[in-house]
């Protein structure tokens, strides 16, 4: 799986893996974990979730990365906001008030372009990642955001039955993801209505992931 494919997909509008609302388990818990307002959300590989937006109604300023541009400039759209839009190195740089997106490959992001993160919320990134991936993935997430507090949702299925993405992910292997790093734990676990794509039986879970030997921030 490279560029192509996620390219691909945005451009034949393939993207049911995209919520036509913000997530439930969001919704019902983000608040209560992570509380007052002013903390700098970054969800990695964003793409255009819904989940911005209530971020930003409750007073949240984000900062998103994701490869599509297409994907970005649906979600200015959709938000109805005129993004200011430049260029650092490889990536390009959307912004307005309360929210900046960095579109291009992750791995090219770094902490000094990234800036300041105060809790990760990823829904869709790491379940998106085939597994020679992730551990990459997850090393280099913790080392640009100084092992900032995670938010994690992750699906649970038998992959037999479906191809991901999203793909599933278990307990063991968000461990293997983030090493000795991390303390996990499981906050919620609920079935998916109707099945994963209305084609198997799945379970999504909110892992709260935090800097081994800290206390939550």
């Amino acid at each position: 799986m490279d560029a192509d494919f996620w390219h691909q997909r945005w451009q034949s509008n393939q993207i049911a893996f995209h919520e036509g609302q913000a997530n439930d388990l969001l919704v019902q818990y983000f608040r209560a974990l992570y509380g007052g307002k002013e903390r700098r959300i970054f969800l990695p590989l964003c793409g255009k979730t819904r989940d911005i937006s209530w971020l930003m109604s409750e007073g949240y300023p984000v900062v998103g990365a994701e490869l599509s541009e297409m994907a970005i400039k649906q979600l200015f759209q959709e938000l109805e906001i005129t993004p200011r839009r430049s260029e650092i190195g490889s990536l390009i740089h959307y912004s307005a008030d309360g929210i900046d997106i960095l579109v291009g490959d992750i791995f090219d992001v770094s902490a000094d372009v990234l800036g300041r993160v105060d809790i990760i919320y990823d829904r869709a990134a790491l379940v998106a990642l085939p597994d020679n991936m992730r551990s990459r993935y997850g090393s280099h997430l913790d080392h640009i955001t100084s092992l900032a507090p995670q938010f994690l949702l992750t699906f649970e299925y038998d992959q037999s039955l479906m191809d991901g993405p999203p793909f599933s992910v278990t307990e063991d292997e968000i461990r293997r993801c983030y090493g000795d790093q991390r303390n996990l734990k499981r906050i919620a676990s609920v079935d998916v209505a109707g099945g994963l794509k209305g084609r198997c039986p799945a379970t999504e879970n909110l892992w709260m992931l935090t800097a081994e030997g800290s206390e939550r921030r």
